[in-house]
């Protein structure tokens, strides 16, 4: 890849950023004309609002202005309003202070008690007035540059709390300053609302930072086993990255403490600078690039160093630095992608992990960076962008360490199979050998068990009728009494038989007497459509039908059913009353007991059957008498 080629898209992101950030303060600023709006707490009981829409705006180019005199009547024209529907108030990078008023109004019959938020942890300076009830104001002064004891409510954010008595009308004002991005998010919440907002967001919290710590000591543990520096500059790359991200989301002032104004400012500078750093370094000896890319290596040392020193640059003149830095870091971040797009292209495994890390990181440092100039709404996704980039980075390169030590398994398996290839193919003709007389044996088993499957089918299948034989009748008669025991669902039986069948045979034959078996079998197959009833050859001229889960009176509606299709099919029996073949049925239905068996339920619709034969046949008796539980 020719060195001009990578130069061309470092000059025009350069100065793209360069117009981006001298035209984001200009977007930033409020709207013309006064405002007298009012928002009443009683007409909006949301659990979560956005003020920013409600806010009147002043800046403070030299900072010097006091309570006192914004408060004083003569400056309430001087108020403009905001201009902003979205979710944040978005200043840019400024030195002047900005004065936000915000009147309130409660005219519901009870006190009002709220949470205001200012959800964005790295404001240097935050002024909260509220008006007392006995006259005159409470200031809260809290900020970065402040000591976390300074804050009226504990939270990695700015919140204060605002009591609105019934049927009255308050100002609030708030004094805003920066020397980073200057970003206003302020929400009013119910009270228990923000609580379980919080318990969510710090749990969020945990969360990254949990994953972050298990890496970090997953990795540091490999290094203290192999020794391999590449996993030490992968932990230091982690813990620089989760410690920018807590101090610039609060956290660290929270849990630490800190008192220094200085520190509590410089803690995300250092996180991000010391994180650029070893990033590079674990670039560097992943990817070979003093081998591989001798032109741009010398780019990534320079960077390294810069990026090691800046902490200290940052103590001398950190607001004169906040601008140059940001390019500095977007710059720093295309070298990366450029080292990684030309060593995928020179196809390196490696390469492809850094890739897409660095994308995913990427992406959330732009709409970090976007946010912070004002070109990107404050949103959930966009405020904890770096987050998500950071998480996904940290899995990718933490992947690509793991495929590294694949890789270099597979190399060495690689050399012992070129030094044992003599072995390896002997080896390969014996499992040749081996595999062909398994595939032998597999085939002759595989027949066998074909063959004994359909000798099973056929000793379970009447050879005359095609349906089942008495075999598969009580194997599944019995089958089914144990699962009604268990299930308690009923269990219905019907026992059927022709009418006259012996005069049938006499009169057509032996020959016909079959074909009549076949047709009636062949008309209780179509009958019985459930996917659980069984319809068997019983013996002779009787047939079977088991129905699980069926009561007496629907195995009756089948048993007609059946005369209905017979009588239709309307086969011929001279000798028979009614001209055509018919056939009776027994029916009988229980409940399987601890106290009954298969052959009773049996033995009971035979002797339906042969009540049915005594009446008169062709008919359908119920039994009377039912086995245990009788349906």
């Amino acid at each position: 890849m020719p060195w001009s080629l990578l130069l061309r898209p470092l000059h025009l992101l350069y100065w793209l950023l360069a117009a981006l950030a001298l035209a984001a303060p200009c977007a930033a600023q409020p709207s013309a004309g006064p405002s007298a709006r009012v928002l009443d707490v009683a007409d909006h009981a949301a659990d979560r609002l956005s003020l920013t829409p409600w806010f009147d705006v002043l800046e403070d180019r030299s900072g010097g202005l006091t309570f006192e005199e914004v408060a004083a009547p003569e400056f309430a024209a001087r108020f403009q309003p905001s201009g902003n529907a979205g979710e944040a108030l978005n200043f840019g990078i400024t030195p002047s202070a900005w004065w936000l008023r915000l009147r309130l109004a409660n005219t519901g019959a009870h006190t009002t008690e709220r949470l205001l938020e200012v959800a964005y942890a790295r404001l240097s300076h935050v002024a909260f007035h509220a008006p007392l009830p006995g006259g005159g104001y409470r200031s809260v002064d809290t900020g970065t540059t402040a000591p976390f004891e300074s804050r009226g409510y504990e939270n990695r954010n700015f919140v204060f709390p605002v009591q609105l008595p019934a049927g009255t009308e308050q100002t609030l004002y708030l004094r805003v300053q920066s020397t980073t991005a200057f970003i206003v998010p302020a929400r009013l919440w119910e009270p228990a609302a923000f609580r379980a907002h919080e318990r969510s967001d710090y749990a969020a919290q945990a969360w990254y930072f949990g994953m972050a710590a298990a890496m970090v000591l997953f990795n540091l543990l490999l290094f203290l086993s192999l020794r391999d520096r590449l996993y030490l500059q992968y932990v230091a790359f982690s813990v620089s990255m989760a410690f920018a991200l807590a101090a610039q989301n609060g956290l660290v002032k929270e849990v630490f403490r800190l008192e220094s104004p200085l520190w509590s400012d410089l803690c995300t500078t250092f996180g991000y600078s010391f994180a650029l750093a070893s990033s590079m370094l674990f670039l560097r000896g992943m990817l070979g690039t003093a081998q591989r890319l001798p032109r741009l290596d010398p780019w990534l040392r320079g960077f390294i160093a810069f990026f090691a020193v800046s902490p200290l640059l940052f103590l001398v003149s950190g607001q004169l630095l906040i601008r140059p830095a940001a390019v500095l870091y977007l710059l720093a971040m295309v070298c990366l992608m450029a080292v990684a797009v030309h060593s995928a292209w020179q196809r390196q495994r490696s390469a492809y992990f850094f890739l897409a890390a660095f994308t995913l990181l990427g992406l959330g440092a732009a709409a970090n960076a976007l946010r912070a100039i004002g070109l990107l709404p404050t949103t959930v996704l966009s405020a904890n962008a770096m987050q998500f980039g950071s998480a996904l980075e940290m899995l990718l390169l933490a992947l690509a360490l793991a495929d590294r030590i694949h890789q270099m398994r597979r190399e060495k398996a690689a050399m012992q199979a070129d030094l044992l290839a003599a072995q390896t193919a002997l080896i390969e003709a014996l499992r040749s050998t081996e595999q062909n007389l398994q595939e032998r044996v597999a085939e002759r088993t595989l027949a066998l068990e074909n063959a004994n499957r359909k000798l099973q089918a056929q000793s379970r299948t009447d050879g005359l009728t095609g349906i089942a034989n008495r075999r598969r009748f009580d194997e599944v008669l019995a089958s089914e009494w144990a699962r009604s025991q268990r299930s308690g669902e009923p269990l219905a039986l019907a026992m059927l038989d022709i009418d006259w069948f012996k005069a049938y045979n006499d009169q057509y034959g032996h020959l016909a007497g079959d074909d009549c078996l076949r047709s009636v079998a062949g008309v209780l197959a179509e009958c019985a459509v459930r996917s659980t009833d069984l319809v068997a050859r019983y013996g002779g001229e009787e047939f079977a039908i088991v129905s699980p889960g069926s009561t007496a009176e629907q195995m009756q509606a089948l048993a007609l059913s059946v005369q209905r299709a017979l009588a239709e099919l309307a086969l011929t029996h001279p000798t028979a009353p009614s001209g055509h073949v018919t056939l009776c049925a027994g029916v009988a239905a229980t409940v399987a007991g601890p106290g009954g068996t298969p052959e009773q339920l049996v033995a009971t619709a035979d002797q339906a059957l042969y009540h049915a034969k005594a009446t008169g046949r062709n008919r359908v008796v119920l039994a009377k008498y039912m086995v245990g539980n009788g349906l």
